[in-house]
């Protein structure tokens, strides 16, 4: 391709019946002239933008009247030298709308929109052109349609990316400023100066939600780049509680899970069973949560409230599903450190030195005391399932034929548990 200072020669890129840098005509004089009147074209453009593409119509009116119409403007100049040059615009001609592209996705304007509005621009002024052809302009007709719609893609990918580009960056910052107040408000920091640094608002009260996210099969999978795969899954996360909670949850996450603030506001919903559910769908891998709600002030004591309980949901082998403390008062309160917990877990010392029998316990107890059942689930015979039940009862004076012994039993393996999960060293 050869380069002009204007642009990209389209004869270079395309043939066309027309000499290269011939002013293009219809109905005998250059079709061009039918878009020179700039400033009254671009303000009955702008006029129609706001009347039927439907989103600028909730454009505040100085940016359709500032904005929107200096861009129409540049776009009608452009379209006028192509026409009369044949000449694609360059980088630095384009500079303005990229500009405004980067400004308009800081704004939140849709993307489909502005691409919309472009369309329909470039729609009117070849409309305009084609109204003055007659029966022997069909050739410089279809020049020029060929010309519009390099510029139409001119400007659809320069518009897209400028806007895709600005849109990371602000993701990108937002994502700092969110972990800077998530830090502070986990921390029981005055968190009032960083809101007022981000712009994020600050609830009165939150729902206060700690994940723990199982590895997606691909993570487990030695053929595969497990650390590709775990990104994939906490993005797909992400962008599923951007989605439900209208980008207004704080979220600090790891590709195991972490803590997420949902604000609890009469207009959001909070995270539920269903959502959770709906989450783990997205993750392609199960999901536990704990929750606890609250005042902005308490989320540190909730915060370590949710966690917790995630140490206990997960030390007791609970499925996944969204759980609270109301789930658990029982085995919370039973099961707190201290000497308590410690004599409960010693009651099974014994079995230490053999470990078929604290297995045929767990099992007997899961089964629901069913000594076919627990038989089928190790592979023994129902017969020495009672033989390993009459040695538990031996060494470790819990009677499972009663009903003190099973209360027993379970609140004994609990404990337990509980104690190995907190031995093992933090992942």
């Amino acid at each position: 391709m050869t380069t002009q200072s204007r642009g990209l020669d389209i004869n270079t890129i395309e043939g066309t019946d027309l000499a290269a840098n011939a002013t293009l005509r219809v109905a005998g004089r250059p079709a061009s002239r039918t878009l020179s009147d700039i400033n009254k074209l671009a303000t009955e453009m702008v006029g129609h933008f706001a009347d039927n593409v439907v989103p600028c119509g909730t454009l505040p009116g100085e940016q359709l009247h500032g904005d929107v119409t200096q861009v129409t403007q540049t776009c009608l100049r452009l379209a006028i030298e192509m026409l009369d040059d044949q000449t694609i615009p360059g980088d630095a001609q384009l500079a303005q709308i990229r500009e405004s592209a980067a400004q308009w996705a800081r704004e939140g304007v849709p993307l489909d929109t502005i691409i919309h509005t472009y369309h329909e621009g470039i729609k009117i002024g070849f409309d305009l052109i084609a109204a003055q052809a007659g029966a022997d302009d069909l050739g410089d007709l279809v020049s020029g349609f060929k010309l519009v719609m390099k510029l139409l893609d001119t400007f659809t990918a320069n518009v897209a990316t400028a806007y895709v580009e600005e849109q990371r960056l602000v993701a990108s910052q937002h994502q700092s400023a969110t972990q800077t107040l998530m830090s502070a408000l986990l921390s029981g920091h005055t968190a009032s100066a960083v809101a007022r640094q981000t712009g994020i608002p600050i609830a009165n009260r939150y729902q206060v939600v700690s994940l723990s996210m199982a590895p997606h099969p691909d993570e487990l999978d030695p053929r595969v780049n497990t650390k590709i795969a775990a990104r994939r899954k906490l993005r797909r996360v992400q962008s599923a509680l951007a989605t439900m909670f209208n980008s207004r949850a704080l979220t600090l996450l790891s590709n195991s899970g972490g803590t997420v603030l949902v604000p609890a506001d009469p207009d959001l919903p909070l995270l539920t069973n269903e959502l959770l559910a709906e989450l783990s769908v997205h993750a392609e891998a199960p999901i536990i949560a704990t929750q606890s709600i609250g005042p902005t002030e308490k989320i540190p004591d909730l915060s370590d409230e949710t966690h917790d309980l995630m140490d206990l949901v997960r030390a007791i082998r609970r499925p996944p599903g969204l759980y609270e403390m109301q789930d658990l008062l029982i085995e919370y309160q039973i099961t707190r450190p201290g000497p308590a917990r410690d004599h409960l877990a010693s009651t099974l010392n014994p079995l230490d030195s053999h470990p078929e029998l604290l297995e045929t316990l767990r099992v007997h107890l899961e089964t629901g005391l069913n000594r076919k059942s627990t038989g089928r689930r190790m592979h023994i015979h129902p017969n020495t399932v009672d033989y390993r039940l009459r040695r538990i009862t031996q060494t470790t004076g819990i009677d499972l034929a009663l009903p003190e012994g099973i209360s027993r039993a379970h609140i004994a393996l609990l404990a337990l548990d509980l104690q190995t999960q907190a031995s093992r060293p933090m992942v």
